[in-house]
């Protein structure tokens, strides 16, 4: 089962926070990225440490997608930036690791304990902004009626909800969407494996749709990497059996 990804407001940039058996834990690679200093390295530093705690999680991100995610609870956090020297950073990441080595604990507590963590130091300008981003997101939904597969919308507009007011979206599991890109990557298949298959799995999946419910799926516009927006095939949760059925029909027995 995946959990819902919390995104939390910290100096300008956000934390990805998410709660196991009732704990807040961090999501490891956004925040170590978030101070400039290389992932890998500090992962296999981790994992050498006896008192760190470290978590294979199923998230959903605040785009609907589920992906698999390090993550490490606040004593862990607390310790592993303890042992980054701030003087050893460049000088631009400098305040921010001093921020995060005296705040960010405690952030991310009153964040899960208190339904959200509005920085003291917000103005009344930084909220109206916030607000009104929040209302230009309902409208584009709104305005995408229609246009997009209505249970895409319905999650992307619960989750704006649910930002907006500090909480942890409501999402239908059946209706989160579900994208085939996304659950070739549970397969644990190697970035040759995912070009070589990504394309074929696609279109099986496609005709297994149409067969099934005698309609094409209907389209999402997905923001890529580069910037670009795809129209990509819309499926949710609720289709997860027929690509396990297209999988192991096609795909199974030559995954090596």
């Amino acid at each position: 089962m995946s959990n819902q990804l919390a995104s939390i407001p910290f100096h300008g940039q956000t934390v990805q926070s998410v709660q196991l058996d009732g704990k807040p834990t961090v999501a490891l690679k956004p925040i170590v990225e978030n101070l400039g200093v290389d992932y890998s390295r500090q992962l296999k530093k981790l994992k050498e440490k006896s008192w760190a705690n470290l978590s294979a999680v199923s998230v959903v991100a605040g785009d609907g997608k589920s992906r698999e995610m390090t993550c490490i609870d606040l004593r862990t956090l607390t310790m592993w930036l303890a042992t980054i020297d701030e003087n050893r950073v460049s000088e631009e990441a400098r305040p921010l690791v001093v921020a995060y080595q005296a705040e960010i604990a405690d952030v991310i507590e009153s964040y899960w304990a208190k339904g959200g963590a509005i920085n003291p130091r917000a103005n009344e300008h930084q909220i109206n902004a916030l607000i009104f981003q929040a209302r230009s997101q309902m409208e584009l939904c709104q305005a995408a009626k229609g246009l997009i597969h209505q249970d895409h919308l319905e999650a992307k507009a619960r989750i704006i909800l649910a930002r907006g007011l500090g909480e942890a979206p409501e999402i239908d599991p059946k209706t989160r969407p579900l994208y085939a890109q996304d659950y070739l990557r549970g397969k644990n298949l190697s970035t040759k494996q995912m070009k070589s298959k990504a394309g074929m799995f696609g279109k099986r999946l496609k005709k297994a749709y149409i067969d099934k419910y005698g309609v094409e799926p209907q389209k999402y516009d997905l923001d890529m990497k580069n910037g670009q927006v795809r129209p990509v095939n819309a499926y949710t949760e609720a289709d997860r059996a027929l690509m396990d059925s297209v999988w192991n029909q096609y795909f199974a027995e030559v995954s090596a």
